[in-house]
């Protein structure tokens, strides 16, 4: 067992995920901690989940048969929050991982967290707000490599961040949150503050792998990459100071 890593409870709604980003999701996923519980739920009986069939024995992920009584209803998204709440009850987990773009596991998200567990969400884009905003933070699953539709590697296209104020205006709020007296801001807290206030924000949502590389790209910022006070390498990051010109 490996300690001081995070158990994390791992449940997939079939019916709302694409089976073609579950290798960049158990990549992600191992970013945060062990899926020690890997269920995913779905009418088995349904041809239109066959590419998932593939999958499932290969990433050790465990189907869970729902069948669908009523047409309309969506018997699996119950069968999911059941089991996710057994599993709270367990106290075996850190934090739980839940793979939908329903809306329905909103009120889901916020119990786990009432109990002091972390909430992972993946999903589409097209993920509700309400949903997004329950968890500690949410991960488009358009973001996530791994997907096996692969084209030919197309020619190196050189990232330029296009001007977006809104976006320049959070990044600045994030790094004033957390700066010190001399006004500069360690680079994992201003990584926290910004999914603190927005859980799907992720810099890949603008080209960008990394964070520092965002930051970077958006020219309104200056690094440093070494404390002397804590003797440690890190990266800190402040406004740029703008110069004065005065007339006479």
């Amino acid at each position: 067992m490996n300690e001081g890593q995070k158990r994390l409870a791992v449940l997939i709604d079939a019916d709302n995920s694409r089976h073609t980003m579950i290798e960049g999701l158990l990549d992600e996923i191992a970013n945060y901690g062990i899926a020690s519980v890997k269920r995913i739920y779905g009418d088995w009986t349904d041809t239109k989940l066959k590419g998932w069939k593939a999958s499932l024995l290969e990433h050790g992920i465990h189907p869970m048969q729902q069948f669908a009584y009523t047409t309309g209803k969506n018997a699996t998204d119950s069968a999911m929050i059941i089991d996710a709440m057994d599993l709270l009850y367990t106290k075996s987990f850190d934090g739980f991982c839940i793979v939908s773009s329903d809306s329905d596991f909103t009120r889901l998200a916020s119990r786990i967290r009432e109990s002091g567990l972390l909430v992972y969400g993946f999903g589409e884009r097209k993920t509700p707000k309400a949903f997004m905003a329950a968890c500690d933070k949410f991960i488009y699953t358009e973001n996530l490599r791994g997907e096996k539709a692969v084209e030919a590697p197309a020619a190196p296209v050189v990232k330029i961040l296009q001007p977006d104020k809104q976006l320049t205006a959070l990044l600045r709020r994030a790094v004033e949150d957390t700066a010190d007296e001399a006004g500069w801001s360690y680079l994992g807290l201003i990584g926290q503050n910004l999914v603190n206030k927005s859980p799907d924000f992720d810099p890949r949502n603008y080209g960008f792998r990394k964070l520092g590389e965002l930051i970077e790209s958006t020219g309104e910022f200056e690094f440093k990459e070494y404390d002397p006070l804590s003797n440690n390498y890190a990266v800190y990051i402040r406004p740029k100071r703008r110069s004065r010109s005065y007339r006479k």
